[in-house]
């Protein structure tokens, strides 16, 4: 588009090469020898696509008319012209593949998909390059593909039967000679390529980067995939062959009339095409005609001449594949003439986007049909009568010349050589009904044709059009090879430096105030959702309100004119950020109801587990599950033990409990592999003597845990149970262990974990030697019903003895009313999630007397457990204590809070304690505010 800005704004990476100018826009020179150069250099570097006013290639194309479809909701076409072998398809076939990328959809979408890509083999096969196609694709409102329809005009019949020399005649006959399968080959009588009359007139038969065998099982593949049938593919095939056979009848004089020279040609064509031998060969020297003498309806025989019988041949033969293409393309020259009329239109519309639906009488076509009605029985005279009556009408036109042979038309895209005795009188072969009443003339090819280029005309005008325009840099076929005068040739009559100037002068943009208003409504609030009012008002507030200078813009009657391309990606950038911003909370708002859901989910899968087997405590039955108490994210000392990349499932500090029931800090880790047990031990030699580090104590993996046991009452001891030894652990999260850990499990071994629920727990010991003596064994743990919801120890040698209160009943469920009030603990904080009480963040014990006071708490504790409680006495010192004064305390780093009821805080800041809770999150008062902050930020003063 215009000028360096653009780039700015452009998809492609400034380090990419380049060759020429992408946009020609930007030439230094505007007439065709700049622009031939141009379009040599980026040929020569492979760089074959360049456009004007636009990033050069087709699929910046594609994606610009299927995003205006969405968002203008308007139709879309594109025009795609230039010769024969300038790549057409090529470029049809890379806008089709990326709307059916970009386009999504489910397995139907995908059908139809598959329909539109599948036909392109399957008309090649049929057709050729000069034969015009017009694909429309349907959309849903979503964007999808819903359907489509393939209407083709000016298939080139007269390749069946002529063609120049060094062409082939259509792919689909080279194919069946060279895919078909043996038995396929006896029972169509297929042979060699020679064989057959209509293949060996021009000598070609083999054409590099063509493999026909392996095409043909492409193109019976394509046929199953737009619909057609076992029965109808094979009736395709069977007829293709009938055709060529067909073309191997000749015919000798006998008298003034024609007779087949070898009947034994009939046989094959005559099987193949379901018709008697003696039938075919009638029709093939004769023709019924029909004469009314008063009220007399006469038929008479009339014998053919032999070059009347070629042409009733090739007729047939003519007819017979136009109406297999026919039936492909409704299931999904007229030769170079009709052609050059249908480009003529095409080029109309590329000039002036408008064009009159109907041509006025004389015209050529007219004149055809005129010559079609009324030499139908003549064999000879009618090449001369025609061009006659062409020389009365239209001999001062200036794009008409003629000599005795012949005429020539100008065409807009150079001047074809029609000759008048290759160009048949084509009439309509197959009439719906032979034997009804005929009024009026017959439908003839070429008003068929007429009314085929209205028609698509009268389509395409309805869209918003885009176009492609194709040059053919040679005629070899060859890379490299560059024909100066041809390329030239083709930018002066494809009138590229016309348009390039009108661009380059005029203004990059332009659209009517209503479709601008729709576009950019979003921009501001009073636009959003319409505008209310006069529409070049609204237009100019969208632009003051992206500060647009005034030089850069014109407003016109009905429509706005940008003229900067930077001006216009302005608006572009603007409207982008805006839908950001709003898909944002869009984002926002659905993460956080699944989030929601998920934690639901999560919640009620371990509950599963423990209803009707466990009693629960009552302020953490509606807790959500966090994960990584620990954050993990900011702790390079655990990550250090776990596998690159690893996921981490769950993370928290435990109390792990030795052979003499000491309890020992450790870090827990559970990854979907193993569950890691990390402790710290002090340095003793070395450059780090005297410091403490992490160290792995025990890695678990998890399909090999034999089972978990625990208690039935509320307290948060569990037992792994492992071929080796078990661990006893403390975990106040142990319901988010279990549920995780249990899912690992399920993966990895296909069955369910082994739960154990008993008043009584086994602990096999590790087996340990000094010196001479060994030791192992087991220990038990008992459970007795004692008071409050705090767990009593009392070991003894061989057994430990668990006291506590009753809970809540073990059928008890979470509340989802208990869920969508517990916020806070679903969220890590930004340093660390905050850990259990009793515990530092370096694992260190904290005061040894410390107790929750659950039941003051202002907000439910993920559990009430303690997870490095002492052993206590029974009697009043086992309960909890009366509620804490106000302690202060020292913040060891910075946080910022992350919602309302949260304190920030910089380091070496004091918060003054109001309320400390066993879920880890305090309430403190720092600076005049009130709220919560996690323990683990602070240390005692």
């Amino acid at each position: 588009m215009g000028s360096r800005g653009h780039y700015r704004y452009h998809w492609q990476s400034h380090n990419v090469k380049h060759s020429g100018v992408d946009d020609m826009v930007l030439l230094s020179k505007i007439n065709e020898d700049s622009i031939v150069d141009n379009l040599k250099k980026r040929y020569m570097d492979d760089y074959i696509f360049a456009q004007y006013e636009n990033p050069p290639h087709i699929y910046a194309l594609a994606d610009y008319m299927y995003r205006n479809m969405m968002i203008d909701r308007e139709n879309q076409c594109v025009i795609i012209s230039g010769e024969s072998g300038a790549g057409k398809t090529v470029a049809a076939k890379y806008i089709m593949g990326y709307i059916s990328r970009v386009s999504g959809g489910g397995p139907r979408v995908q059908h139809v998909k598959d329909i539109i890509l599948q036909s392109n083999p399957l008309l090649e096969a049929f057709g050729n390059a000069k034969t015009g196609k017009y694909f429309e694709i349907q959309f849903s409102s979503g964007g999808e593909p819903d359907g489509g329809k393939i209407s083709n005009f000016l298939l080139e019949k007269s390749r069946v039967v002529m063609r120049n020399p060094g062409e082939r005649s259509f792919h689909i006959f080279y194919q069946l000679i060279e895919g078909a399968s043996g038995e396929q080959k006896n029972s169509l009588g297929i042979t060699s390529l020679d064989y057959y009359t209509y293949l060996n007139q021009s000598g070609s038969y083999k054409v590099d980067d063509i493999n026909d065998k392996s095409d043909f099982q492409e193109t019976v593949h394509a046929m199953g995939v737009i619909g057609i049938n076992a029965e109808d593919r094979s009736m395709v095939v069977q007829i293709v062959a009938g055709v060529l056979h067909l073309g191997n009848i000749t015919f000798r004089e006998a008298g003034n009339y024609a007779a087949v020279e070898s009947e034994e040609f009939l046989a094959f064509p005559a099987f193949l095409l379901g018709i008697d031998q003696k039938r075919l060969k009638e029709k093939l020297t004769s023709r019924k005609m029909d004469s009314k003498w008063g009220s007399t309806l006469e038929s008479i025989d009339v014998t053919l001449n032999v070059e009347q019988a070629c042409y009733t041949r090739d007729a047939l033969s003519k007819a017979l594949h136009s109406r297999v293409f026919d039936f492909l393309v409704e299931k999904n020259g007229f030769e170079q003439f009709c052609i050059n009329f249908v480009n003529e239109k095409l080029q109309q519309i590329f000039i002036e986007l408008t064009l009159k639906a109907e041509q006025n009488p004389p015209g050529i076509l007219s004149i055809l049909d005129d010559v079609c009605a009324t030499m139908h029985a003549v064999g000879e005279g009618a090449d001369q009568t025609m061009l006659q009556k062409l020389r009365v009408q239209i001999n001062s036109h200036e794009h008409f010349n003629s000599w005795n042979q012949g005429f020539i038309i100008h065409h807009y895209a150079g001047k074809p050589f029609p000759l008048l005795k290759h160009i048949p009188f084509i009439r309509a072969l197959f009439s719906e009904n032979l034997n009804a009443e005929k009024k009026g003339r017959p439908t003839t090819a070429g008003s068929k044709i007429k009314k085929q280029a209205n028609d698509l005309v009268s389509t395409l005008m309805k869209c918003t059009p885009h176009y492609i325009r194709c040059i053919k840099p040679n005629e070899t076929k060859k890379p490299k090879d560059w024909e100066e005068s041809r390329v030239k040739h083709q930018v002066e009559y494809l009138g590229l430096k016309e348009n390039i100037r009108v661009r380059r002068a005029g203004y990059a943009y332009r659209r009517v105030f209503k479709k601008f208003l729709n576009r950019y409504a979003i921009l501001t609030k009073e636009s959003w959702p319409t505008w209310r009012g006069d529409e070049k008002k609204g237009v100019l507030h969208l632009l003051q309100a992206v500060h647009m200078d005034q030089d850069q813009y014109q407003l016109g009657r009905t429509k706005i004119f940008i003229k900067a391309p930077e001006s216009l990606f302005l608006l572009e950038e603007t409207r982008e950020r805006k839908f950001d911003g709003y898909a944002r909370t869009i984002q926002k708002a659905w993460r956080k109801y699944m989030a929601r859901k998920k934690y639901v989910q999560m919640r009620e899968e371990a509950c599963d587990l423990l209803v009707n087997h466990k009693e629960r405590r009552r302020h953490s039955i509606n807790r959500n599950f966090v994960g990584d108490y620990l954050g993990m994210d900011d702790r390079p000392e655990l990550r250090q033990f776990l596998a690159k990349r690893e996921k981490i499932d769950f993370a928290d500090k435990v109390s792990k409990y030795d052979r003499r029931f000491k309890a020992i800090k450790r870090d827990l880790i559970l990854t979907p592999k193993c569950v890691y047990l990390v402790g710290r031990e002090k340095v003793t030699q070395g450059p780090d003597k005297g410091q403490v580090k992490e160290v792995l104590k025990r890695r678990i993996e998890v399909e090999k845990i034999l089972a978990v046991s625990l208690s039935t009452m509320q307290d948060d001891l569990l037992i792994l149970h492992e071929q080796e030894y078990d661990s006893l652990l403390e975990c106040v999260f142990k319901t988010e262990l279990i549920s995780l850990l249990s899912r690992r499990f399920e993966e990895k071994t296909q069955r369910k974990l082994p739960l154990k629920f008993s008043t009584t727990m086994e602990l096999k010991l590790k087996k340990e030697t000094w010196g001479f003596l060994s030791a192992g064994g087991s220990r038990q743990v008992v459970y007795v019903q004692g008071q409050g919801d705090v767990a009593v120890l009392k070991p003894s040698s061989k057994s430990l003895q668990v006291s506590i209160g009753p809970g809540l009943p073990k059928n008890t469920r979470p509340t989802k009313k208990g869920f969508s009030n517990q916020g806070r603990s679903s969220r890590t904080p930004a340093r660390a999630a905050p850990g259990p009480p009793g515990a530092h963040q370096n694992g260190g014990p904290k005061n040894p007397n410390y107790l929750a006071n659950q039941k003051n708490s202002q907000r439910p504790p993920p559990s009430s457990g303690r997870t490095n409680q002492p052993y206590l006495p029974s009697g009043p010192g086992s309960r909890s204590k009366e509620p804490q004064e106000p302690t202060g305390r020292r913040t060891a780093g910075p946080r910022r809070a992350g919602d309302t009821d949260e304190l920030s805080f910089n380091a070496e800041d004091v918060i003054e304690v109001i309320k400390e809770d066993a879920s880890g999150w305090w309430t403190g008062r720092l600076r005049g505010k009130q709220g919560l902050f996690p323990n683990n930020y602070v240390n005692k003063i």
